[in-house]
């Protein structure tokens, strides 16, 4: 049997998130009816992250393990030609040791959260960013983010379907920046709450729009309670950008 590491992107707007669902298409089953069709191995896909409904993906790791020979450069060739026409692509793909894991192997990982900060509406980009319509200060997001880096508990800023036996996470990096009419708000951590991102997003743009301050976000991290928290982004925006290993 051989392991495959996958890097994958998507469109996440048909998909219910990266996980097989019975309720719709997920991106985790299209691949894996990929790889039946190709090699009539009904084999799981392992990924990094477990992306929501409408979450994209720039370069998620994945993998999958295979008792047919076949070459890394004709899996992914054949993976690609067959998930169509889901909007899915498989951009790399490489043999690793079969101790190797997507998930458990990984040691970090980065999103992005796309905004367009504009009053018109979004035409091709539906559902590829946020349309805030207000203007945001997006200096004053930047520096009320840095509330957010380090230990804590982010009980406020996770879902209440979150699984993760913990709610306290180490956010190494939460950035924003403005070009143009965008802003971009990068993040890193070892791995993240289920909302954690959309939930911080959402509250820095309520202090990008002057409705809150960074103490209210200050405040509404130290409540530890899910009711304090001010907004929870769309997924439209949110993309994965990175997955670390050693």
């Amino acid at each position: 049997m051989t392991r495959f590491a996958l890097t994958l992107e998507w469109d996440g707007r048909p998909f219910m998130g990266w996980q097989r669902q019975d309720h719709g298409p997920s991106v985790q089953a299209a691949l894996e009816e990929a790889v039946a069709r190709m090699t009539g191995e009904r084999a799981t896909v392992h990924a990094a992250g477990r992306t929501d409904a409408g979450v994209h993906a720039l370069a998620m790791r994945a993998h999958v393990a295979l008792d047919k020979p076949v070459a890394p450069f004709r899996l992914m060739e054949g993976l690609n030609a067959l998930v169509r026409p889901a909007p899915i692509a498989v951009l790399g793909c490489e043999t690793v040791p079969d101790d190797w894991h997507a998930r458990f192997s990984c040691v970090g990982r980065a999103y992005e959260y796309r905004i367009v900060n504009r009053r018109a509406q979004l035409t091709w980009e539906a559902g590829l960013a946020w349309r805030v319509a207000l203007p945001l200060d997006a200096h004053a997001m930047h520096q009320a983010a840095q509330r957010l880096v380090g230990r804590h508990d982010f009980t406020t800023f996770r879902s209440v379907h979150c699984q993760a036996d913990s709610p306290v996470k180490t956010l190494d990096r939460l950035d924003v920046e403005r070009q143009g009419d965008r802003v971009l708000i990068r993040t890193a951590a070892r791995s993240f709450l289920h909302h954690q991102v959309r939930s911080m997003v959402g509250c820095l743009v309520l202090v990008g729009q002057g409705r809150w301050t960074a103490d209210d976000v200050r405040l509404a991290l130290e409540a530890r309670d899910r009711a304090a928290l001010g907004h929870n982004a769309p997924p439209d925006g949110l993309y994965f950008t990175n997955a670390t290993y050693p």
